[in-house]
């Protein structure tokens, strides 16, 4: 899920970086994904209360940055949707008599929190303004 929800947010929030301080429709929003706008809005719930869109109510309202996109990380974007780690454990509960089955989830979490740890610094060294560029308007 974490993967997802983190694609739908870097594109919105590109999409907002390309249209500089206009305030976007959930609903345009909706069309550039290619999704539902109540999913869209779902997503944009989040994002401004971690503080990286802004919303307006009522005739010309919708949602823009809050922020210059430059001072927002992908980094920032990942920690606003990250609700687990990376990677998940596997639904079934290990054989705790097995010697490998009582220990695995421990040492798993303590891998995934690793994984996490480099993939946020990773992120967090390219500014949305620096994705944005990548992409020919």
């Amino acid at each position: 899920m974490t993967k997802s929800k983190f694609a739908i947010s870097v594109h919105i929030l590109t999409l907002l970086t390309s249209v500089k301080e206009e305030w976007l429709s959930s609903e345009y929003i909706a069309g550039s994904l290619n999704m539902n706008p109540v999913l869209v809005r779902n997503e944009l719930s989040n994002l401004k209360k971690n503080q990286l869109v802004e919303s307006k109510e009522g005739k010309g309202g919708g949602v823009r940055l809050a922020k210059a996109a430059n001072k927002i990380t992908l980094g920032d974007i990942f920690t606003a949707i990250k609700k687990n780690h990376i990677f998940g454990l596997a639904k079934n509960e290990p054989n705790p008599k097995c010697p490998v089955g009582n220990q695995i989830n421990r040492h798993l979490t303590d891998l995934f929190a690793e994984v996490d740890q480099v993939v946020e610094e990773q992120l967090h060294a390219v500014s949305l303004g620096d994705f944005q560029e990548r992409f020919e308007f």
